[in-house]
């Protein structure tokens, strides 16, 4: 006996399928609900798993080839003539031929044995290899088709970590879009251990230093029109000069040099053609002031401070970076002169040391200006050479974020004095001024 396999309904408005693999060839021994072919529509590739259990006697649709909704695509029979049912088997075994003696059992090939007419050993005959129904192996559950393949390299799923949920743990199309859609979350190896926080759940008061920062934040918002403007900077340059130099400047200047000199240089040297961000308001009266002192923030145990690099615009490199080093471990080691942390006119906030991408920074009064540094990261970026031709390349990137009061500083100024800062970096001539 022998049963058709047909295209199943894979939608509402899909009519046919195209046969892209049969996953099984003439004469394989096929169990219930183990893929057969996969099937392409113009909604959905999926595998077809079979709805019997026998042996594959014929193909009707080959690969590439296109069949309609409930067409037969394969026919799995028993095999050598056999009945499809596996239990049938034990029970013709004392029937004898009666043309031959009772040596002449071999005329039944599924039944060698004369023992088994007991209602006990019928059972497993389902489950053992010999009875030519076999569930798949660990190669098969291993087994991933293209299809699936395919899916999972273009959503970027690692196949290596999925469990399959098809027969034998097979990976299915579903389990890849569950994977890609968030549905079904890979795990790692090992999960990062996550602390937690003394603090947790528990009341204290605020610090003066905090309520000193909370007073001052909110009354910078309410008493200015704050906005940020943002550009993105290539420093690949810079990170050159850097490897170049760094022992050398650090053999000389005492501190490693990173990339917070170049900002607070280039800031400063901008600020004297833009009096405007280097300014404060005083009623009706607008003060530019004479000199750049650049306030930087630094994150320490009692908070954020902002001690002051004064006439920043007179200083080299080694200089400010020195200016930087000291003053940040003075702060965060309370040894700080109270004429320190005043007298800012602008101020610098690497956003970027954790890891930022970029923020938009608070102004505090009596500034007008505060510009956010974040992370310098490599990425692909689309770059012009003299001739004019475009080319991708790899460079360092940063994103330079200017938070101004809107009172004072308009969009244009902000803009025209972060393109002059942008224009410093990339030309990145700073082997005169590195003070070594």
């Amino acid at each position: 006996m022998s049963d058709n396999v047909l295209l199943p309904a894979l939608g509402e408005s899909v009519t046919e399928g195209t046969v892209t693999r049969w996953l099984k060839k003439v004469g394989d021994t096929v169990a219930v609900d183990e893929p057969l072919v996969e099937i392409s529509t113009d909604k959905v590739d999926t595998e077809i798993p079979s709805p019997f259990a026998g042996v594959l006697e014929q193909i009707l649709v080959q690969e590439d080839e296109t069949a309609q909704v409930g067409a037969p695509l394969a026919v799995i029979g028993a095999g050598s003539g056999a009945s499809p049912a596996p239990v049938a088997a034990p029970v013709a075994a004392p029937v004898a031929p009666p043309v031959a003696p009772p040596v002449a059992a071999p005329v039944a090939p599924p039944v060698a044995p004369p023992v088994a007419p007991t209602p006990v050993a019928a059972a497993p005959v389902v489950t053992t290899p010999s009875a030519g129904v076999a569930t798949p192996s660990v190669s098969d559950a291993g087994y991933v088709t293209p299809l699936v393949r395919k899916l999972a390299s273009e959503s970027g799923i690692d196949l290596s970590a999925l469990s399959g949920t098809g027969i034998g743990g097979r990976i299915r199309k579903d389990d890849v879009l569950a994977a890609a859609t968030g549905s079904i979350q890979t795990v790692p190896a090992t999960a990062p251990v996550v602390s937690v926080s003394a603090l947790r759940g528990q009341t204290e008061p605020m610090s003066r230093l905090r309520k000193v920062l909370a007073e001052r934040a909110v009354a910078s918002m309410q008493a200015s029109a704050q906005l940020t403007t943002v550009v993105e900077v290539d420093v690949t340059k810079i990170a050159a000069l850097r490897s170049k130099v760094q022992a050398d400047f650090t053999a000389r200047a005492g501190v490693k040099l990173n990339f917070m000199p170049f900002f607070t240089l280039a800031a400063a040297e901008a600020l004297r053609s833009h009096p405007k961000l280097n300014a404060s308001i005083e009623g009706e009266n607008i003060i530019y002031h004479p000199t750049e002192n650049i306030s930087f923030a630094v994150d320490s145990e009692r908070g954020l401070l902002t001690p002051v690099i004064r006439q920043a615009g007179d200083l080299n490199i080694a200089q400010i970076a020195q200016s930087i080093a000291d003053l940040a471990a003075r702060t965060r080691s309370n040894q700080l002169k109270p004429d320190e942390l005043g007298g800012g006119t602008f101020t610098l906030t690497n956003t970027g040391s954790r890891g930022a991408l970029f923020d938009t920074p608070v102004v505090f009064l009596p500034q007008v200006a505060i510009l956010g540094t974040g992370i310098v990261s490599k990425r692909p970026v689309v770059v012009s050479d003299e001739s004019g031709n475009d080319s991708i390349a790899i460079r360092s990137m940063v994103y330079l974020a200017l938070s101004y009061d809107h009172r004072l500083v308009d969009g244009a100024d902000a803009s025209r004095f972060l393109v002059d800062i942008k224009s410093r970096l990339e030309t990145a001539a700073f082997e005169g001024n590195l003070g070594i």
